[in-house]
């Protein structure tokens, strides 16, 4: 896990970083396709859902927690927000994530949580920890 904590510290400060002038946030490559502003929207949604499965795993086992990527960023209206809004919040997010798992009780890094919106797909905090890292990476390149 402290490989996921290391590489979540570094993603952020790049993040911060970046020069965010040169990028046309609100450009839909189609209707179908999220924005630059909608993908980080996703990253929030993301970093919201899975908080909740990392605070909850300290305590509780094999829960669902899932959500609709689709609704939420539609409903959010994330296409209408500041860019500054949106990435000061995402960053706020994250380092909240990051003080979680640095202190995770290692008795519980074991724990799972069910990630699937059908069936059971059970996975443990480690593993929900590098998949979120590398979630992000993914879209991440999908913005710079």
């Amino acid at each position: 896990m402290t490989d996921a904590i290391s590489n979540l510290i570094e993603i952020i400060e790049s993040v911060v970083n970046r020069n965010r002038e040169q990028i046309d946030w609100g450009f839909k490559p189609s209707p179908n396709k999220w924005s630059k502003k909608e993908i980080v929207g996703h990253l929030i949604d993301s970093a919201q859902i899975n908080l909740q499965r990392f605070v909850r795993c300290t305590y509780e086992d094999k829960f669902k927690l899932v959500y609709a990527q689709e609704e939420w960023v539609a409903v959010q209206r994330y296409q209408d927000a500041d860019i500054a809004e949106l990435l000061a919040l995402w960053r706020l997010l994250n380092r909240q994530i990051v003080r979680v798992l640095k202190s995770y009780p290692p008795d519980r890094v074991g724990a799972q949580c069910d990630n699937s919106k059908t069936g059971v797909s059970l996975h443990t905090v480690e593993w929900l920890a590098q998949d979120y890292v590398d979630h992000m990476n993914h879209h991440l390149g999908q913005i710079y």
